[in-house]
């Protein structure tokens, strides 16, 4: 249960140290006091969204904290566990700080937790009911879920979701390899021209910038070749060379006609001779330079080929040469993935078939557990109806199961069906019952999930709207008796439901020249009796409205006094 709460600058509250009991806690005060100030406190402490102003003007911070005694096996020490946060003894405390900066913080045990985890524990230990709660209730995915937490379903239904998602994402993939596959059959003639074409030429890493730097040498080359042959040709027998040699030999026959000696014509002939040989030695040394460059015309030419070729390819592809090759192993790939494609679409067409069978298993599974935990449900309501005076009502929980509009909730819309008159035909909850009706549906839905339910303490914010009299005693009977399994705090302005209550506090506004504060007094017998006569009664409180509100509370009337006589 919840032990004690503490609040500091919060609204209209600057210090507020509550402890708390058993049973069924009932708070009262004149509208707009600030009674529920103290429930938005504590679902600050339980993680909810604080709104901005809710720090007491001119604090630095406002600070809510709630300590809880959970019994041994309250879920809510696993959750603890799980999370690494330490138990602290037999307590678990929540702890809110809120700056006027908007920055907020939270803790358990003193541990400094993210606010999502906050609000995850907290959901575990508070339920609170606020005054327009009752409208969730009018939606049928509320009624699905209410359905799956009395049935004990929650966690078949959790199954179920994995299982859609499970399909969903069998479906999507299927989709995409559909897509893909579609796409290579389109380009499937464009990808077998591609790599047949590129397979034929087999491009290489780099290969394009080797050729073309090959081919500068080679070109390079080619002139210098072409200046020796010249050279050569200039030096040959038909050139240089056979002039030299003719004018020797015509010199050597001259030279045959000097009779003296020396002979006028040896150092001319002598020195045509030298001339000669180096002349022929220097063609010898021309050719053997044109052999060592090594010029092959036909591997010039087949160089040439081989770049333009891949120049050529590589424009009509639109890639850079260099990207070739990678581009040959994409479209390969691709042409590949035709191929392979087929098994692995079909791979893909049995995992969606296997995971729309499986969801479907889930559900329909969940669905008749859903049937079957609405007969129950149905009659745990009903059992609560006549004692909060809707005896002559009738409950059902429709279940309509529509397979042909799957979901992540199952097959299965469920819907609660009420009829407020007898022989009046059912309809839905949101368009039969009145404002009081529903607030009391509402209840007897709630006394029948409570033993389905682990919270430590429930929190009704004017449950008892729209209903007085008799309707109001009733409710307040059932709330007491609720309050046996949890604890209860009820905000409430009947004086029939105040007076079913164990704890009994009265929210009071103080207001000065310069500021106004909301306080909370824990009422005694005596300032119980003013508190519901002053509930009964309103601003003028009369000494039936004592009586009446002593009966309400089961206290003996106190003995009327004689009157004195006159002298």
């Amino acid at each position: 249960m919840l032990t004690a709460l503490h609040i500091q600058d919060f609204v209209l509250i600057d210090q507020l140290s509550l402890p708390l009991g058993e049973g069924l806690i009932a708070l009262t005060g004149e509208t707009g006091a600030g009674k529920s100030i103290l429930l938005e406190a504590l679902g600050l402490a339980a993680g909810a969204r604080m709104a901005r102003g809710a720090v007491r003007r001119g604090a630095d911070k406002g600070v809510v904290a709630a300590a809880f005694e959970p019994d041994a096996a309250h879920p809510v020490w696993r959750a603890l566990e799980e999370n690494g946060v330490a138990a602290d003894d037999d307590q678990v405390i929540l702890k809110r700080v809120q700056g006027a900066d908007g920055k907020s913080r939270a803790f358990i045990n003193d541990q400094p937790v993210s606010i999502g985890l906050l609000k995850t524990i907290g959901e575990l230990l508070i339920e609170i009911h606020g005054q327009h709660d009752g409208v969730s209730f009018l939606s049928a995915v509320t009624h699905r879920t209410l359905l799956d937490e009395f049935g004990g379903l929650s966690k078949d239904a959790a199954g179920v979701e994995r299982a859609f998602d499970a399909w969903r994402a069998a479906d999507a993939a299927l989709e995409e390899r559909k897509r893909m596959r579609d796409q290579a059959l389109r380009e499937a003639d464009y990808l077998r021209h591609v790599v047949s074409e590129l397979s034929a030429l087999d491009p290489q890493t780099d290969e394009e910038a080797a050729l073309a730097v090959r081919r500068a040498e080679m070109m390079a080359a080619q002139k210098v070749t072409e200046d020796l042959a010249a050279a050569s040709a200039v030096m040959s027998e038909d050139g240089l060379e056979g002039k030299l040699s003719a004018a020797a030999h015509r010199l050597a026959r001259a030279s045959a006609q000097f009779q003296s000696d020396p002979n006028p014509l040896a150092d001319a002939i002598e020195r045509l001779d030298r001339a000669l040989g180096e002349l022929v030695d220097a063609r010898a040394a021309v050719e053997d330079a044109v052999d060592r460059l090594g010029l092959d015309e036909r591997q010039l030419e087949e160089t040439e080929e081989r770049l333009f070729a891949i120049r050529a390819a590589a424009r009509k592809h639109g890639v850079p040469p260099d990207k070739l090759p990678e581009f040959l192993q994409r479209a390969s790939s691709a042409l590949a993935t035709l191929d392979e494609d087929q098994a692995q679409y079909g791979a893909l067409e049995k995992r969606a078939t296997s995971t729309r069978d499986a969801f479907f298993i889930a559900a329909r599974k969940l669905s008749g557990a859903r049937r079957k935990a609405a007969t129950k449900l149905d009659a745990a309501v009903m059992r609560e109806l006549a004692p909060l005076k809707l005896g002559k009502a009738a409950f059902s929980t429709a279940v309509a199961t529509d397979e042909e509009r799957p979901g992540a909730a199952g097959v299965d819309v469920v819907e609660f069906m009420v009829a407020t008159n007898p022989g009046a035909p059912a309809g839905p909850l949101k368009t039969i019952a009145s404002g009081g009706e529903l607030s009391r549906f509402v209840l007897a839905m709630k006394a029948a999930l409570a033993a389905k339910e682990n919270r430590t303490v429930i929190i009704f914010d004017e449950v008892d709207a729209g209903v007085g009299g008799a309707v109001a005693d009733a409710v307040g009977e059932r709330l007491a008796r609720l309050a046996m399994d949890a604890q209860v705090l009820v905000v409430t302005h009947s004086p029939q439901v105040a007076a079913r209550a164990s704890t009994h506090w009265r929210v009071e506004k103080e207001q000065s020249d310069s500021e106004t504060k909301t306080r909370v007094v824990v009422l005694d017998e005596a300032e119980r009796v003013e508190e519901i006569a002053r509930m009964l009664s309103g601003a003028v409180v009369t000494q039936e409205a004592r009586a009446a509100a002593r009966r309400l509370l089961g206290a003996p009337e106190k003995p009327k006094q004689k009157k004195k006589k006159s002298a």
